[in-house]
């Protein structure tokens, strides 16, 4: 007997919960510069904010396990939902930078719950193939963002309207979660109850290797994920058990590979490279190439739609090429790109490296999650994916904060050299990772 497929309802919802994840992230990059001109704050005071959004986000995920076992799925989403349409309501009426980044840490605290409570639920519900198409509409929300914000900003509604509009769909969908409580829990309690065997092709990706966390992409974030199979679920990439039983790895003995701080390292590089390029391509193309603010903003949602639109493709081509080979050519695909938006050229140029990259990055986190085993054994795995995912965190918050410092203090232009280095930075830590591979138990 299989498990039954999805409600068509509940995808909806969740593909739609990804796509609001992902709105904030959009709207910060353009807003940004009126943020900052209103307040009286220097560009690198984006790093405050980002620093307490990220801050609420680790804090709720590692709590959603938890929190989901005293309230459920559909509460726990519907509460958080209404607690980052209140968050962005904030945003829309802060007096000051103070309540911005306390709206911030709020912000965070929502869309956690609502990233961790949809990952633990899809794992053993939708499956593999609608798990990869929901992070993927992480991506289009911040496509969506930019759009936003740039409508706001050209009907010279200002900066507050964006986060206004925002909060409104968060709200709208927080009632939907609300009057589906039921539905969750029902869904719930049926992927649960064993009605298939192991090896049933049903349990496709519950089983098996991690569900690829794509982020969040940071609020990401991007980061877009803190909640892939391992760390959430009662199992590792396993199930509770090998297929042989039970392996007790120490903790001392997988913090001692090197592999495991040479993968963190390169998981928060990664995402710093795609945060700063979604948050700074605003001000490069207005100060840097001259582009006008209704242009510029465009272009910024063409790079996140250039995210959304490789994941969906390249996840395709990575099962026909392998993990290694299409991961090698996205890490040279993000340095090209890099490259491309540090000339000192055209503004078609700049955003010609904007999409490149984009595109180019999009696998790379997944890839990167699903390669883990490879680098550092499986018995290790489980482990390793939640240092990777604090460490994606971490460098989505600080990296960022420092280049805004130094944009701030120098020019916009500087944004393109800094992506080269951290893209070719990038390589090197991963070329180190992958040369440190664990041997896995066998039988």
């Amino acid at each position: 007997m299989s498990v039954a497929p999805p409600r068509s309802s509940l995808l909806l919802l969740a593909y739609l919960a990804f796509v609001s994840l992902g709105l904030p992230d959009g709207l910060l990059g353009v807003g940004w510069p009126s943020i900052s001109a209103e307040f009286g704050v220097p560009t690198g005071a984006v790093g405050l904010v980002l620093t307490a959004g990220t801050i609420g986000y680790l804090t709720s995920s590692v709590l959603a396990g938890f929190t989901l076992a005293r309230l459920g799925v559909g509460r726990l989403l519907a509460g958080s939902t209404l607690l980052a349409s209140l968050a962005l309501t904030g945003y829309a009426a802060a007096p000051a930078l103070t309540v911005l980044i306390c709206c911030a840490l709020v912000l965070g605290l929502g869309s956690g719950a609502i990233d961790s409570g949809l990952n633990a639920y899809a794992a053993g519900a939708f499956g593999p193939r609608h798990m990869n198409w929901m992070h993927a509409f992480f991506g289009l929300g911040v496509a969506i963002g930019p759009l936003v914000m740039t409508a706001m900003l050209s009907a010279g509604a200002g900066w507050r309207w964006g986060y206004a509009v925002t909060a409104a769909a968060q709200l709208a969908l927080a009632a939907a979660f609300a009057l589906t409580v039921g539905a969750w829990r029902d869904r719930t309690g049926a992927a649960a109850r064993p009605t298939a065997a192991p090896a049933d092709p049903a349990y496709a990706g519950v089983g098996s290797a991690p569900e690829p966390a794509m982020p969040v992409d940071a609020g990401l974030l991007p980061v877009e994920s803190m909640g892939p199979v391992g760390p959430l679920g009662p199992a590792g990439p396993l199930g509770p058990a090998g297929p042989t039983g039970p392996t007790v790895v120490r903790i001392g003995e997988t913090l001692r590979l090197p592999a495991v701080w040479f993968g963190a390292l390169a998981f928060a590089v990664y995402v710093a490279i795609e945060v700063s390029a979604g948050l700074y391509a605003f001000l490069l193309l207005t100060e840097g190439r001259g582009l006008p603010a209704a242009a510029a903003g465009v272009c910024v949602s063409g790079y996140w739609g250039s995210l959304f639109v490789g994941r969906v493709v390249q996840g395709l081509v990575a099962e026909r090429l392998g993990t290694a080979r299409v991961l090698r050519g996205s890490l040279l695909g993000m340095a090209a790109g890099a490259v491309l938006i540090a000339l000192p050229a055209p503004a078609w140029v700049t955003v010609a490296g904007l999409v490149v990259l984009g595109f180019a990055a999009a696998p790379v986190f997944p890839l990167l999650t699903l390669s883990t085993a490879e680098r550092v054994g499986q018995e290790h795995a489980d482990r390793v994916i939640g240092v990777q995912i604090g460490a994606a965190g971490i460098g989505a918050a600080l990296i960022p904060a420092g280049l805004g410092v130094l944009l701030g203090d120098t020019s916009a232009r500087l944004l393109g050299p800094a992506l080269t280095v951290l893209a070719v930075a990038l390589l090197l830590v991963h070329a180190a990772a992958a040369r440190r591979v664990a041997p896995s138990p066998v039988g």
